[in-house]
């Protein structure tokens, strides 16, 4: 592949999307945000499409808690310039919501609030992640 081109896609040749809705987020370093969230929610990474400059990633999809979840990098070149996250929150339906919680907390997440039993009868916790996107635990009441 010529570094002028975008790498060629074929049907099928892409992982399939997980879940019912698929998150997509721009971050300011989409490599060190999958790693991350490799670390923080045990996702796992099973495709990462770099841009033709070898640096940038255009596409990256990860699986994290049998959904899908899809990074690229900004590309202020391109009209796509960084976006701080604001007004979303992405929600983890869990079954133990220590052990998730734990992981995030120890591998960099700021605890927004700790594990605690909602008005709901649930078991809610919420975080903010070093790339600034807002997370949320839950764990039905048995």
């Amino acid at each position: 592949m010529s570094a002028n081109r975008m790498p060629e896609i074929t049907p099928g040749s892409m992982p399939r999307p997980k879940g019912g809705i698929v998150s997509y987020l721009q971050v300011s370093d989409a490599a060190a945000a999958s790693a991350f969230y490799r670390r923080a929610f045990g996702a796992l990474e099973v495709n990462r499409l770099l841009h033709p400059d070898g640096k940038r990633i255009i596409h990256c999809h990860l699986y994290l808690n049998e959904g899908s979840l899809m990074l690229n990098d900004a590309f202020p070149d391109q009209g796509m310039p960084l976006v701080a996250p604001a007004a979303f929150t992405l929600t983890l339906m869990v079954d133990d919501i220590d052990a998730w919680f734990k992981r995030a907390a120890d591998a960099g997440c700021e605890v927004i609030s700790p594990v605690a039993t909602m008005f709901w009868g649930d078991r809610y916790a919420a975080l903010k992640d070093p790339f600034g996107v807002n997370w949320a635990m839950n764990e039905g009441a048995a």
